[in-house]
């Protein structure tokens, strides 16, 4: 890890250094009332909009207004297959086969569309296992399928709690829990990096204990995809999904991603939820044919894709083509760690990073908890232009992305907060 020095100059010094650095210009960066750039750490909720997005979407409206509905065939992006043209990018994002990735539906759709496949309970094995504070969706998610099942939604959920001295959940605690109510369980359904803590889990480790135990294997990856590399084909999950909307840049509420491993790619008889985009593309359209399932990750899909959404997703997957998952990698982790080493220099005794020190456990997010503090000292810094996230009871939430923020915005963000805090 680099050794990092204080002041401002030191933080330029690193930007001026940084290969990524220009990519920041391809993206509107919101500023406050007197046009200044507002420091934005809240990658982790919301990305940020390219720049080139309103072209991509624009392509799409002229299309739909000069072609009508022959721009699914004759669009510059032909509609009928506009998915397609996310797969390849996407599947190199969270290190997949294109036959295991789809983009389609949205996150907790996904999730449950998957469930239908990949949570099988029987009598003696019906339980699902998540962590602790896992993200609330996913909660009420797992819930409402073990409710739908016919089982109490609290007694067939078990929770990986962390132990009471560490935010941290412990591998060492799920083995137990697996090793003493693995034959219980019929799916083990994770947060492929925790939302509240920023804990990136070992997915590969998590499914080889899950699988050993004969359980299904699932990971909600909002807080992953296009942050961290998730591996997922190597990882051997039975399925994961996540949005676009948070690393990936895709805006507010778009569509998300779907995995299914290549071992179940030509399986038919997988139960599933279908629709019409699943049945096999040459004889779609004959409109009278039983029903054909695809192959892969595609023979999940339920209705034609929503184009407009699909073209905002394009236009930042093709900055991420450009870029390249390992540099952009490799950049998140000096910036996080430069990030920790300006918070530890505060030497502030109220102040703890609950996020993992390794850098192999953790994304671009810090989770920085602030003893005896209030919702006021987040409203504080956020007056003083910083925007980041504020979660119940003590947590700020701060995700420097390394496709726009620099080593000057962490700066300035420890800057402010250094200020707020002796306010």
């Amino acid at each position: 890890m680099s050794t990092f020095q204080p002041g401002l100059e030191y933080a330029l010094s690193l930007d001026q250094n940084d290969i990524l650095a220009a990519y920041r210009n391809q993206f509107h960066i919101p500023k406050d009332a007197a046009g200044n750039d507002l420091i934005y750490l809240t990658g982790n909720s919301l990305g940020l909009q390219p720049k080139t997005t309103k072209a991509y979407i624009n392509q799409e409206l002229e299309d739909w207004a000069n072609l009508g509905v022959e721009g699914h065939t004759e669009a510059k992006n032909p509609w009928l297959h506009y998915h397609e043209f996310l797969t390849k990018s996407m599947a190199k994002i969270v290190g997949a086969k294109p036959i295991e990735v789809v983009v389609m539906n949205t996150l907790t759709a996904n999730l449950h569309f998957m469930m239908v496949s990949f949570y099988k309970p029987t009598a003696k094995r019906y339980k699902i296992l998540i962590e602790a504070d896992a993200f609330p969706s996913d909660k009420y998610a797992v819930e409402s399928q073990l409710r739908h099942h016919g089982y109490d939604d609290k007694e067939g959920l078990i929770l990986w709690k962390p132990s009471k001295e560490n935010e941290l959940a412990s591998y060492n605690d799920l083995e137990h829990i697996l090793n003493t109510q693995g034959h219980e369980i019929a799916l083990v359904m994770i947060g492929g990096v925790n939302y509240y803590t920023g804990q990136f889990f070992d997915l590969k480790r998590i499914a080889t204990l899950a699988h050993k135990q004969g359980c299904m294997v699932g990971f909600d990856c909002a807080h992953g995809a296009g942050n961290v590399h998730l591996n997922l084909h190597d990882s051997g999950a039975d399925f994961a999904v996540w949005c676009t909307y948070k690393y990936l840049n895709s805006g507010p509420g778009s569509l998300a991603g779907c995995f299914v491993h290549e071992r179940h790619a030509h399986n038919p008889a997988l139960n599933r939820f279908t629709g019409w985009w699943s049945h096999n593309k040459d004889t779609r359209f004959n409109m009278r044919d039983e029903f054909d399932v695809l192959p892969g990750a595609e023979g999940w899909q339920l209705s034609n894709p929503p184009i407009l959404s699909m073209a905002a997703i394009k236009a930042s997957l093709d900055i991420f083509n450009n870029a390249g998952m390992d540099a952009l990698v490799n950049k998140s982790r000096q910036l996080t760690a430069y990030f920790e080493y300006l918070i530890e220099q505060l030497n502030n005794k109220n102040i703890k990073i609950i996020t993992p020190k390794n850098p192999d456990e953790r994304g671009c997010q810090l989770s920085i908890q602030v003893k005896n503090a209030n919702k006021s000292l987040f409203q504080k810094l956020t007056a003083a232009g910083v925007i980041s996230d504020w979660r119940e009871p003590d947590v700020i939430r701060c995700a420097p992305v390394p496709l726009y923020n620099s080593f000057k915005d962490v700066y300035l963000m420890v800057e402010k907060l250094k200020s707020v805090l002796n306010d």
